[in-house]
């Protein structure tokens, strides 16, 4: 069976290469990859990669490499239509009948794929030709430089009612094949179908392949009815399902780890010349359900960068609307709200890059402004007021469809909920009885386990700390300004090797602030997936080769105190892990809130509202409850034959 090369596209773009594999082999994050042991060969040392950005796995024990069919095909014996078929199944796609008609609209969509391909080489053409200077002066005016003009493909409609039909009608397209593109307009009235862009700066859309799909105009004339032109809903663009940049973005994206979606044309394009080309946009719409799904195949985490007016935070709701349902462990947003009255272009533009990086650095979690958008424009002065902001957030976190990241927001909505009415308020519990462990929650915890929570939410208030972690040596900074913490997480490295392999991935973005230290993670790193061993003995031989054996004396002498029992080799994996895992955790949470009080700070300088005032003083709060804090963990060092709670 020969299946339209259309249709084995959209199964590729559906469905990541990392939940194929996933079925046959288990999976670790490796960096910006994945890595397992190979299905074909026995091997102890992980050999076979997946990268979703570029489609593809490899197997370098066995020799192999393909795409999701050839993975099937090879684990399973399947033929290719069966793989296909399989594969069309997982993506929720009806596989096309083999018929004269499906063959005819795939030459279709390659005609149309043609015709708006040469339509583009003619925007361009228009806008370096004689006829383009206003709208050259245009981009130029909006600081948009010949290499950008270039690398976005923009062009120049001309102000002439049939130019661009009759250039592609002298190239051999029919005049229906260019109404079907969205290049012309027609219909009851209109005897002769005429170019649907004139006198505008045009904006190639492209798939994720990067084949021109739609177009989007920018009107020149300062009294035209419409500023920006979309091409209408074709069988190639629906506007709810494409992002401008897509195919640009997706390989920044891997490599940086996120993607940021702005509200333009002109901003994604500024934010690339910014140094900034993990960014796209959406079709001039709200952020659809599509697009939350295009975004978190780039990234767990997307970054909305929305303009900073009334307009900006309403798309930054109605975003938050369409996520909730959406939300789940990998699958979040996060928030870059622009200075009063900015947008990305005019913010690079003015304050230059590190602004933007600024902005994008305290990005804001999902939980944070929705509860802003609950609580901005209330008075909660009488217990009806406070019940019904309770009621609402109760039935807003109805909506999420994922158990145990609902079960988390509602309890972060408690916490917040008490800090805003004082602690002589108690909401309305939202659980009773006996934690379910089917429901996510830890038998070794005093509360629900830490797996699944969206990236950057606040936890709902500050865990127990023991009387003798508090003044332990780990807590309390070092003559060397080694911070407690980041001790914390290289002794646990040193000492206990496989979960350097385990949470590669979590380490290797924990930069630490000790420059001596950060060479001693940046060296444990560099030995994973080295021929040489991973134990105690080699990382300590390694650190004193790169002559860093004064950080692990150091490291020993915190070591050395009694109750630190948990990041010494003799200690269980398993105890380890859960501290490492906190540790990893916590010093995240602190380099975010580090941010926020810079950017908060900022904003008091610019503007000393009470609202600016209230907001620095909440990221010193929660600096300050951070500072020092570890769980105090139900049930902790049992595997190590510890009596529990005892630190």
């Amino acid at each position: 069976m020969r299946f339209p090369p259309s249709f084995l596209e959209e199964i590729k773009a559906r469905l990541k290469v990392s939940e194929v594999v996933r079925s046959r082999v288990k999976l670790a994050k490796a960096g910006r990859e994945w890595r397992g042991l190979s299905p074909f060969t026995s091997e102890k040392t992980p050999s076979f990669f997946v990268n979703d950005q570029k489609g593809a796995w490899f197997d370098f024990s066995a020799g192999r490499n393909g795409n999701i069919f050839d993975f099937l095909m090879e684990t399973e014996g399947l033929s290719f239509a069966e793989a296909v078929e399989r594969l069309a199944a997982m993506a929720g796609l009806a596989v096309p009948k083999p018929s004269r008609e499906a063959e005819a609209q795939e030459k279709a969509r390659a005609s149309l794929h043609d015709v708006l391909e040469q339509a583009a080489l003619y925007f361009s053409a228009s806008l370096a030709g004689r006829g383009g200077g206003r709208a050259r002066a245009y981009l130029e005016g909006r600081g948009i430089s010949s290499e950008m003009q270039a690398r976005f493909r923009l062009g120049f409609a001309p102000d002439e009612k049939y130019a661009l039909r009759d250039h592609l009608a002298a190239k051999g397209a029919s005049a229906e094949t260019m109404i079907e593109a969205g290049l012309l307009v027609h219909g009851e009235g209109i005897a002769v179908p005429y170019d649907r862009f004139r006198d505008r700066v045009m904006f190639p859309i492209c798939d994720p392949a990067g084949k021109v799909v739609a177009f989007g105009g920018r009107a020149l004339a300062k009294e035209a009815q419409a500023k920006y032109l979309n091409s209408p809903e074709t069988r190639l663009f629906h506007k709810g399902a494409v992002l401008y940049n897509h195919h640009a973005a997706r390989g920044a994206a891997h490599e940086t780890g996120r993607v940021i979606a702005v509200e333009g044309y002109i901003d994604v394009i500024a934010m690339t010349a910014a140094g900034f080309s993990e960014v796209v946009a959406p079709m001039g719409t709200a952020l659809t359900a599509e697009h939350c799904a295009l975004l978190w195949r780039m990234a767990e985490v997307p970054i909305l960068c929305f303009d900073g007016d009334r307009a900006g935070r309403k798309a930054a709701y109605r975003a938050i609307d369409t996520a909730l349902p959406l939300l789940g462990p990998g699958r979040s947003l996060a928030f870059a709200l622009l200075p009063e009255g900015q947008d990305p272009d005019e913010l690079v533009r003015s304050d230059g890059p590190g602004a933007m990086a600024d902005c994008l650095a305290a990005a804001r979690p999902l939980a944070d402004l929705l509860f802003q958008r609950e609580t901005e424009a209330g008075f909660f002065a009488t217990p009806e007021q406070k019940a019904g902001l309770e009621r609402r957030l109760r039935e807003i976190t109805r909506e999420i469809a994922d158990p145990v990241l609902r079960r988390y927001y509602e309890a972060d909505f408690e916490a917040r909920l008490l800090r805003l009415f004082g602690s002589g308020t108690q909401p309305t519990p939202q659980r009773r009885g006996k934690r379910p462990e089917a429901a996510g929650w830890s038998p070794r915890f005093q509360g629900p386990s830490t797996r699944g929570v969206e990236a950057g939410a606040r936890s709902p208030g500050p865990p127990a700390i023991s009387a003798s972690l508090r003044s332990s040596p780990l807590l309390r900074p070092t003559r060397a300004s080694l911070p407690p913490r980041e001790g914390l997480i290289l002794l646990l490295m040193l000492n206990h090797p496989g979960l350097l392999e385990r949470y590669a991935e979590a380490i290797a973005e924990a930069e630490l602030s000790n420059p001596e230290a950060d060479r001693l993670r940046v060296r444990l790193l560099g030995l994973i997936g080295t021929s040489a061993e991973l134990s105690t003995e080699t990382l300590r031989a390694a650190a004193e080769a790169a002559g860093l054996g004064a950080v692990t004396q150091r490291l020993d002498l915190l070591a050395a105190h009694a109750s630190h029992w948990y990041a010494k080799p003799g200690a269980a994996e398993a105890d380890a892990e859960e501290v490492l895992k906190q540790a990893l955790t916590l010093h995240r949470r602190a380099k975010a809130l580090h941010r926020e009080l810079q950017m908060a700070e900022l904003a008091l300088g610019k503007d000393s509202s009470e609202a600016n005032l209230g907001r620095l003083n909440d990221i010193r709060e929660q600096l300050t409850a951070l500072g020092g804090t570890e769980a105090s963990i139900d049930g902790f060092g049992i595997s190590s034959g510890r009596r529990a709670g005892a630190f």
